[in-house]
């Protein structure tokens, strides 16, 4: 016989009561134990009836479908998301349980540290003319161009990957409020503040861009467009030069792109982002520029869905001998996601020490997994991840 649900119409609740049922859903790790009874999530509920076909009946033993007793919890935020992501989790093998049960610091969570540095330019003084419609800057003086380009990689001297081939700098839009800034260029037509309310008008966001950009910038990182892998940035570690050497081209193995804490992103733009960023053998990192979060946590009240336990040497983890080691953000493909929603659910998942799992599920209800890692980027007030994609 399959499991029978309870379910109380006035409470909206679900339990299981029957003790063959109750010894299954407990060796199985569903729901909370109390007093020989089980109190299940509805989305526990929903697994069993679409998978372990358990039926579900009320006091008076009206039966229940899988979209009757769904019906009565559509109020719940993300409902369907939470459930098939739950749901591919469970079918893997794996155990995952309420996040409301989270508590001290698992102390899963670590950060990867980023090399710091500084960066300091010679005393120029160089001129140029910017270009509004393009938000490019050309410098013609080609001693000046040719020596931003080669010793500071700024710009782009002569032709793109053929320097040779030409006599002028193109400088672009974050290089030029850069240079303005910290070097001494003087445009014949602009000057910083025209540039930055152009740049303001033109490009969404543009403060937090360059913020962004000047804070790796800062730190002797190289940033140029990453316009070809579908991001804001490509970046170079300190000490990578546009020369070619040993008849190679040095290649970035990292793309950022940059989340303003104000802005929102539909799920299937981002994760097109971070696909073609691996596809391509590069680190996906994500930026959140602004001051680091101190928010309150709330543990009956957690921003993020589930607690998820992995695999182990020679099994799984379970609650029983084992620690989480991820919580589930249960995301849908169609879903738009906040910049400062996200910000706050990384906070709060590092304040238990456990990384973030962001679980999306397509239109087809298959579920991609991304592991987000924080970066330590000494110095930086900012926020950086790296996020993975990650076979469960």
């Amino acid at each position: 016989m399959g499991i029978t649900l309870y379910l109380n119409r006035k409470k909206n609740t679900i339990e299981a009561r029957d003790a063959q049922d109750v010894s299954s859903l407990t060796n199985g790790f569903y729901g909370i134990m109390k007093k020989g009874i089980i109190s299940l999530q509805i989305e526990d509920a929903l697994y069993l009836m679409d998978i372990r076909n358990a039926k579900c009946v009320d006091a008076a033993l009206n039966s229940y479908s899988f979209n009757d007793l769904a019906k009565l919890f559509l109020k719940r935020k993300k409902l369907l998301a939470r459930y098939l992501t739950l749901k591919d989790w469970r079918d893997r093998g794996l155990m995952i349980r309420p996040s409301e049960e989270v508590s001290g610091n698992y102390g899963a969570e670590g950060a990867k540290r980023y090399v710091g540095g500084s960066f300091k330019m010679a005393n120029y003084s160089l001129n140029g003319v910017f270009f509004p419609d393009d938000l490019i800057t050309i410098i013609d003086d080609e001693a000046s161009g040719k020596e931003l380009y080669e010793k500071y990689w700024i710009g782009q001297f002569g032709t793109y990957k053929a320097a040779h081939r030409g006599k002028i700098a193109k400088v672009d839009i974050y290089e030029t409020v850069f240079l303005l800034k910290n070097a001494n260029l003087s445009l014949a037509d602009s000057n910083l503040e025209s540039v930055m309310l152009e740049a303001q008008e033109r490009i969404k966001y543009f403060d937090d861009m360059y913020a962004v950009y000047e804070d790796w910038r800062n730190r002797g990182y190289v940033l140029k467009s990453g316009f070809k892998f579908g991001t804001h940035f490509r970046i170079y570690f300190p000490g990578a030069s546009p020369v070619r050497e040993n008849d190679e081209w040095i290649h970035s193995k990292h793309v950022v792109h940059v989340f303003p804490r104000r802005s929102k992103l539909i799920i299937s733009e981002w994760s097109r982002a971070i696909r073609v960023a691996h596809s391509v053998k590069k680190t996906f990192i994500l930026a959140i520029p602004g001051k680091k979060l101190d928010i309150k946590i709330n543990p009956k009240k957690p921003r993020l869905d589930f607690l998820l336990y992995h695999r182990k040497k020679g099994g799984i983890e379970t609650p029983k001998d084992g620690q989480p080691r991820f919580m589930m953000y249960s995301l849908s493909e169609d879903e738009y996601l906040g910049g400062e929603e996200l910000a706050e659910a990384l906070f709060e998942a590092r304040h238990y020490g456990l990384e973030v799992l962001l679980a999306i599920s397509d239109r087809e209800s298959s579920v991609t997994y991304y592991v987000v890692k924080r970066i330590d980027l000494p110095g930086s007030d900012y926020e950086y991840f790296e996020i993975e994609w990650m076979q469960p």
